[in-house]
């Protein structure tokens, strides 16, 4: 499995002209095990400007390349962060040479909020949707969640917000799929981060380097 995702990243960045990162490959393995393997939980943080988000963007077109079925929620502090993921993911599918079958003639659910790949029908949720951090989640089902950058200094800079956030994370398994996958992508913005926690709970290590 996880060659075909390297061979996946590795064809984007040919698209793009550029070569592969070693640190690149590092993140496309960590993701792809916490999809793979139990307790599918895993928190990224790597050094700022790594392109963390970028690798993150190309695992999940890659995903829905290989199981089109999936449903994918992208959830952030902001809408419009998570907006951009989701644009950056859409981007890939419009232009990765694996991806053009994937992409529906009729783009009636092909926008900057949800897109939806060409798949079996009978699926009611779009194959990717983003949400703001206190969005309506209710009624949603997801087989991945990417958590990207949901501790930011307006979601954590007391206690009080640290505990609503942690609150608020934890309805995400009332969402997820019996065997999905939930993966938290960001920079701790205290000492009493809610990353921590998350690490804890996935009984996971970092991939790449340490924030600095």
């Amino acid at each position: 499995m996880i060659t075909e995702f390297y061979n996946f990243l590795d064809e984007w960045n040919g698209v793009l002209g550029l070569k592969t990162p070693r640190h690149h490959r590092e993140i496309m393995r960590f993701l792809v095990e916490v999809w793979r393997d139990s307790p599918h939980r895993g928190l990224l943080m790597a050094f700022r400007h790594s392109g963390k988000s970028t690798v993150v963007g190309v695992f999940a077109a890659c995903v829905l390349y290989m199981r089109p079925q999936t449903r994918i929620l992208i959830l952030s502090a902001e809408t419009a962060l998570a907006t951009r993921m989701v644009a950056h993911i859409r981007h890939i599918l419009e232009n990765h040479p694996r991806c053009s079958a994937l992409v529906p003639s009729n783009k009636k659910e092909w926008a900057s909020g949800r897109i939806t790949v060409n798949r079996p029908i009978g699926i009611r949720e779009p194959s990717v949707i983003c949400q703001g951090l206190y969005g309506n989640i209710t009624g949603l089902r997801s087989d991945l969640i990417l958590c990207d950058d949901v501790e930011v200094p307006n979601t954590s800079n007391t206690p009080r917000k640290r505990a609503e956030l942690r609150e608020r994370l934890r309805e995400l398994d009332f969402i997820l799929s019996p065997s999905g996958a939930i993966v938290y992508i960001g920079t701790p913005h205290a000492a009493d981060t809610i990353y921590r926690t998350a690490a804890d709970a996935a009984s996971a290590e970092t991939a790449a380097s340490s924030d600095v």
